[in-house]
């Protein structure tokens, strides 16, 4: 048995017994077939139209009994089987063809151009042109001479027909983050694209397009909600896709080609064919690295339930399994072969069992025992041990999800409107500074021939107040002179022995303190403000000023 897409648990009849799928090779390595296991022996075979390139099992409706139905990528279409039997045949959209690939094809209906002169034309267009060439004139190139006169009568009166491949496929939820809850697929194109699909309708729900090919997918969250994608490229980048966006988001660059990826709760885990893990937040920020004794085959992901535990998987050349709680080694299982897939999870009535695909065709099944426990190993330091423990995260309910699309559709008048209001406080902030600036309304000078700066303090209970102002010259090397004091106050209230003085010389640096008394007047208990202003001889508009805030006597109030 050559096992070559991952093998696949699922629970194909409702019945609680998860039994696992896997891909055969078939005799002689020409008949792919579709093989069910309970347990260690086959349970049924089905012929395969092509070789898989990836597989999944995901719940496509509500409909009792919940029954998962098996997807396999293979070539351009998508197959899905529902009870082990071709349920429905999904098919990529094709691609524009090369317009000038499809005149030399007319030229070549109608005789124009020979066999030869097709084929030069078509080897520059290919050198040169941006749109690929379609699949038939690559079979025409690579015919010999002798070859190529039969091959363009056969196939000169053919419409030219340009179709991508699927390279990678996953399952993400559709609106609830449940285990048995519905989950659409997500398809990785040779064309740099990445679909997902309605799961009941199979439509293209959104399309998103990336910088290179893409040879990993993880995804997290719901489709519906909100989620994150991350895409490992042939172009050895990740890059990270979130809901609503045609283009990736963060990038993250990888000094080697990728050759798995696994999510680990927030933690992205790359495997390098430098023989290293990769531990990455989503930003793109890289959080451990960890070497391997040999090259890594294959990655997956090990979640224990019972006891909230998630760690990544990697098969190596050399035959090791190794089991990584970030980068602290848990375990290592030792394998009479290089293994080439894993899979985590329930096999028949056992939650916890490990599924190993060899590269010679073999298969072998371990059980986890119920009572283990993973002990770091080690000695290294690391986060405490209750920083993993899992939290009991409340399920969304669906008044939360309403919520959520009702906010997410009138996001953009929200942001307008949000705009809209901070202008309108730039502007009157704005004006306000202007016209504090035109009338020497703030404490500090604006101008830059007198840096002056003035606070005051009044001391006292009344009837008679002591006011002091502080002034200071804040140039670093130029002294003032010439400046005035003026006071202005209502005189029905307040009584200064000196209204108007002048200032003597400032030296810079220094505050000096101009003292006055005030007297106030009234006996009905109210107070008012004493403007102090700054003058220049010679000019009218003050240089700084400040509104005194006069409290209110409590010698008068008593008496």
């Amino acid at each position: 048995m050559a096992l070559l897409c991952f093998p696949a648990l699922a629970d194909l009849h409702g019945d609680g017994e998860y039994k696992l799928v896997v891909g055969d090779l078939g005799p002689g390595g020409q008949q792919p077939r579709l093989k069910v296991l309970k347990g260690p022996r086959v349970l049924t075979e089905s012929p395969l139209p092509e070789l898989p390139a990836a597989a999944a099992t995901f719940l496509k409706d509500q409909h009792e009994p919940r029954t998962p139905a098996l997807a396999l990528a293979s070539g351009p279409c998508v197959y899905v089987y529902k009870n082990l039997r071709p349920y429905f045949k999904f098919s990529l959209p094709q691609l524009p063809a090369n317009p000038l690939e499809e005149d030399l094809w007319n030229q070549a209906k109608e005789d124009r151009i020979d066999p030869v002169t097709l084929k030069e034309m078509l080897e520059d267009i290919r050198e040169r042109a941006e749109v690929p060439l379609s699949v038939q004139s690559l079979r025409f190139l690579q015919l010999e001479l002798s070859e190529m006169e039969a091959f363009v009568n056969q196939h000169k009166s053919k419409a030219i027909k340009r179709q991508t491949v699927i390279t990678t496929m996953t399952t993400l939820k559709k609106n609830l983050a449940d285990e048995d809850a519905v989950s659409c697929l997500v398809l990785g194109t040779e064309n740099k694209e990445l679909l997902v699909l309605d799961p009941e309708a199979f439509t293209t729900l959104a399309t998103m397009n990336l910088p290179s090919v893409p040879v990993f997918l993880e995804v997290s969250g719901q489709f519906d909600v909100e989620f994150r994608l991350a895409a490992a490229c042939r172009n050895g980048n990740i890059y990270i896709l979130r809901r609503d966006s045609k283009c990736p988001k963060y990038c993250i660059e990888l000094s080697a080609q990728p050759v798995g990826l696994v999510r680990v709760h927030k933690v992205l885990v790359v495997g390098s064919n430098q023989d290293s893990l990769h531990g990455f937040t989503h930003k793109g920020k890289r959080l451990w690295t960890v070497q391997m004794p040999a090259a890594i085959l294959t990655m997956n992901l090990l979640e224990q339930h019972s006891r909230g535990l998630q760690a990544v998987m990697a098969g190596l050349a050399n035959g090791e399994v190794r089991i990584y709680h970030d980068k602290t080694l848990l375990n290592v299982i030792r394998t009479p072969d290089a293994v080439t897939s894993l899979c985590f999870g329930r096999f028949g009535r056992e939650d916890n069992t490990l599924i190993m695909t060899t590269r010679g065709g073999g298969l072998i099944i371990k059980i986890l025992k119920r009572t283990a426990v993973f002990v770091e190993g080690g000695g290294e330091l690391g986060p405490p041990p209750a920083q993993a423990t899992k939290l009991s995260v409340p399920r969304k309910t669906r008044l939360y999800v309403d919520q959520t699309l009702r906010e997410r559709e009138a996001g953009t008048a929200m942001h307008r409107t949000f705009q809209t209001d901070l202008y309108l406080l730039r502007l009157r902030a704005a004006r306000a500074y202007v016209q504090a600036l035109e009338s020497s309304l703030s404490p500090v000078s604006a101008t830059a021939r007198e840096p002056l700066k003035l606070h005051a303090v009044v001391q006292g209970l009344g009837p008679t107040f002591k006011l002091t102002l502080h002034l200071q010259n804040t140039s670093t090397a130029r002294p003032i002179l010439g400046l005035l004091i003026c006071f202005l106050y209502n005189e029905a209230l307040y009584a200064l022995p000196r209204a108007f003085f002048k200032v003597p010389l400032l030296v810079p640096g220094l505050s000096y303190p101009l003292e006055t008394f005030v007297e106030s007047l009234s006996d009905k208990g109210i107070s008012d403000i004493i403007k102090v202003l700054v003058l220049r001889e010679g000019q009218s508009a003050p240089l700084l000023s400040a509104h005194i805030n006069m409290p209110v006597s409590e010698g008068l109030a008593a008496a």
